[in-house]
C-alpha cells in the first residue's frame, strides 16, 4: 500500500484549522507592518543556494534535493525562502522602489533531514525580508514584528534570543582566535565539528552535540571581538528592543545556519521542556544581494516554521476558529424528486449557502443520518408532495424540529436562521 513519503505528512482537513488560522494571522500582522506577499518557484537554479547558504554549510553539503532537468540543467528545490526573494529583488528592478521593499511569503521547503516532530523533509514557512535598510532600528521592527504574530496567534510560552556574529571587517580576526581554541581541542569534537574547524569554524558554535556544547560555552565570544560600527549597531538594536517593551536573552553562541548572515541573528525558542527547538528566527544579510550580482544592498529576513508553531499551540491548547462546515444538505425521497433538489442546491450555492446533494439512491432515514454526521445545520427534504406544492420541508439538525418553506422563501429564511 502506497504511504507518503518518509519525511513528508498530508494535511487532513481537521488539521486544516491550524493551518488557516496561523497563515490567516501571519497575512494579518504583514498588513499591519506593510508587508506585501511574494511567491516565488518551487525550484532554483542549483548555485542560487550553494552561493548564498555557502559551499560548507549544512544545508548544501547534506540537505538540498538536487536534480538535473532534461537540458542538463542542475536545479534545487528550494531549501530555504531567502535567496530566492532576493533573485526576484535583482531581477525585477526592486531596488528602484522605495526602499525598504519589504515582502512576505508562505512556502514549502525542502530539506533532507532526519524527520521529527516539527521537522519534516517537506515542512512550510512564513518567512518575511525587508531589503534596503541597513538601520539597526528596522531589524528591531522584524523581531517586534515576529514577536507580536507569535502574541497574536496566543502563544505565550516563548523567548527571544539575540547576537551578532559581526561584518566583513571584523570577523575574519575572530575566526582566528576561535579556530586557534579549538584546535587544542581537536581530539574531542565530534566528526562534522572536525570538518567545521578546517571548513566553517563559526558553525562550531551551534553544534548539538554534547560534547561540543561544553568546548562551545568557553569559546571565546565574537561579541568582544566586534568592530566599533557592529558594535554600535547591536548597542542601538538592544535599545530599541527595550523601547518597544521585547524582553530578550544575548546568547554568544547562537551564529544561525547560514553564511550570508552579518551582525543581527535572532531566534525565537518555545520555553516548554521537550518542546521542539526554534519555533523561528532570522537575522541580516548585508552582502548577499551584491554576492547575487546585484548592487550592495542591506537586508533581514525572518522564517518561522508552521509545523512548528502550530505544534506549539497544540501544546499550549490553543483554541482555534473551527472553519465554517456544509450549512445544507439536500435529501430526496424517491428518485423523481433528485432534479428538484439538485436544482435547489445549486440556487443556494448561487446565493453564496453552502449546499449539496445526496447521491446513491439511499432511503431518507440514511441520508439524515449522513447529515447528521456532515454536522449540516439543515437537511432540506424534498417528496413528490413538496414538488407539487413548490415547497420544501427544512429540518433543523439540531432541535430535530421541522418547518415547511416554500422554494421562493427558501434562501431568505436559511439567511435569517443563521
Amino acid at each position: 500500500m502506497y504511504q507518503a513519503a518518509r519525511g513528508t505528512s498530508d494535511i487532513l482537513p481537521e488539521e486544516q484549522p491550524y493551518w488557516h488560522y496561523v497563515e490567516q494571522k501571519a497575512a494579518d500582522i504583514c498588513r499591519l507592518y506593510g508587508y506585501q506577499r511574494i511567491d516565488t518557484p518551487i525550484f532554483e537554479d542549483t548555485s542560487l543556494f550553494s552561493r548564498s547558504a555557502g559551499e560548507y554549510s549544512d544545508i548544501v553539503q547534506k540537505e538540498m534535493y538536487t536534480f538535473e532537468d532534461r537540458g542538463g540543467n542542475s536545479l534545487t528545490l528550494k531549501p530555504e525562502g531567502t535567496p530566492p526573494v532576493c533573485r526576484a529583488y535583482i531581477q525585477h528592478g526592486l531596488s528602484n522602489r522605495p526602499q525598504p521593499v519589504k515582502l512576505y511569503y508562505i512556502t514549502p521547503i525542502f530539506r533532507y533531514d532526519r524527520p521529527q516532530a516539527g521537522r519534516y523533509r517537506q515542512h512550510y514557512q512564513f518567512g518575511c525580508e525587508a531589503i534596503g535598510e541597513a538601520d539597526a532600528a528596522l531589524d528591531a521592527e522584524v523581531i517586534e514584528m515576529s514577536w507580536q504574530f507569535f502574541k497574536s496567534l496566543g502563544l505565550t510560552r516563548f523567548s527571544l534570543q539575540i547576537n551578532s556574529i559581526g561584518c566583513k571587517q571584523c570577523r575574519p580576526g575572530y575566526l582566528v582566535e576561535l579556530t586557534e581554541y579549538y584546535a587544542g581541542y581537536r581530539a574531542e569534537l565530534c566528526k562534522d565539528c572536525k570538518t567545521r574547524l578546517e571548513k566553517n569554524p563559526l558553525r562550531l558554535l551551534d553544534c548539538k552535540q554534547a560534547g561540543c556544547q561544553r568546548l562551545a560555552d568557553a569559546a571565546p565570544r565574537n561579541l568582544d571581538y566586534l568592530c566599533f560600527e557592529c558594535k554600535e549597531h547591536f548597542s542601538n538594536l538592544q535599545k530599541y528592543l527595550e523601547i518597544l517593551s521585547i524582553p530578550f536573552e544575548v546568547n554568544h553562541r547562537l551564529v544561525r545556519g547560514l553564511d550570508y548572515y552579518t551582525r543581527t541573528v535572532f531566534e525565537f525558542q518555545p520555553e516548554e521542556e521537550g518542546s521542539q527547538s526554534t519555533l523561528g528566527g532570522g537575522g541580516r544579510y548585508d552582502y548577499l544581494i551584491e554576492e547575487l550580482g546585484g548592487k550592495p544592498t542591506p537586508g533581514i529576513g525572518l522564517a518561522i516554521g508552521i509545523e512548528r508553531t502550530i505544534l506549539n499551540l497544540k501544546k499550549e491548547n490553543v483554541r482555534v476558529p473551527i472553519l465554517p462546515g456544509l450549512k445544507v444538505l439536500m435529501t430526496n425521497v424517491g428518485e423523481e424528486t433528485r432534479d428538484e433538489s439538485m436544482k435547489i442546491a445549486a440556487m443556494l450555492r448561487r446565493e453564496g449557502i453552502s449546499a449539496t446533494s445526496t447521491a446513491g439512491g439511499k432511503n431518507l432515514k440514511a441520508q439524515l443520518r449522513q447529515a447528521n454526521s456532515l454536522g449540516v445545520r439543515y437537511a432540506i427534504i424534498i417528496g413528490e408532495n413538496e414538488v407539487k406544492t413548490g415547497t420544501v420541508t427544512v429540518r433543523d439538525m439540531a432541535d430535530s424540529s421541522q418547518k415547511t418553506v416554500p422554494v421562493s422563501d427558501l434562501v431568505s429564511f436559511i439567511k435569517k436562521e443563521a
